[in-house]
């Protein structure tokens, strides 16, 4: 059970009313994190500005946004952040089983993007600390350094909600992802 309220647009402090709306609409409801961050609208308003920076400033696709953010919730063992971002992963054009394989750190997808993945994995479960030998692999794929700095953002972010779940207990209202033991 969460420990914090999900507020709705109506109840939620003022200053998270505008930005909840916004996801509201983006997501078609307000969904329990969103509901949750609002409580504290400098929690809501730090996750709303790091993803519009994302949107503005990022250059990777939905697919590889989709990839990371699922390798990093399996990282951290978000419940809740996997069962989102397979929703995403699926909607970029992931099979629910590629979403499962990139979550076991076992996907048989392009070179490319698994060196990537390499890279945010170490990123997430290593404070940061990222091998030369994994960093070398990615720019012998060839991600630029700029795109792997980059990929550090995408890490955060992810990071910030996994943390924020983990912190709140959110409960679970989308379609649970699918069991990795399975």
């Amino acid at each position: 059970m969460s420990r914090i309220p999900v507020h709705t647009t109506d109840n939620a402090p003022a200053a998270s009313q505008e930005t909840l709306r916004h996801l509201e609409k983006r997501f078609g409801k307000v969904l329990n994190i969103h509901g949750e961050m609002a409580h504290s609208p400098v929690v809501l308003a730090v996750y709303a500005a790091v993803n519009e920076a994302i949107a503005e400033h990022g250059t990777f696709d939905a697919r590889t946004r989709e990839a990371i953010a699922l390798a990093v919730g399996a990282v951290d063992d978000c419940t809740y952040c996997q069962s989102a971002h397979t929703i995403g992963a699926k909607n970029a054009g992931f099979t629910e089983a590629e979403t499962v394989a990139i979550r076991r750190g076992v996907a048989d997808v392009e070179p490319r993007l698994a060196a990537l993945l390499e890279v945010v994995r170490e990123t997430a479960g290593e404070v940061g600390e990222v091998s030369d030998t994994t960093w070398d692999k990615a720019l012998a794929a060839g991600w630029t350094d700029t795109e792997l700095t980059e990929s550090f953002v995408h890490v955060a972010a992810n990071l910030y909600t996994n943390y924020f779940n983990h912190l709140a207990r959110t409960d679970l209202d989308l379609p649970a992802a699918p069991a990795l033991d399975a």
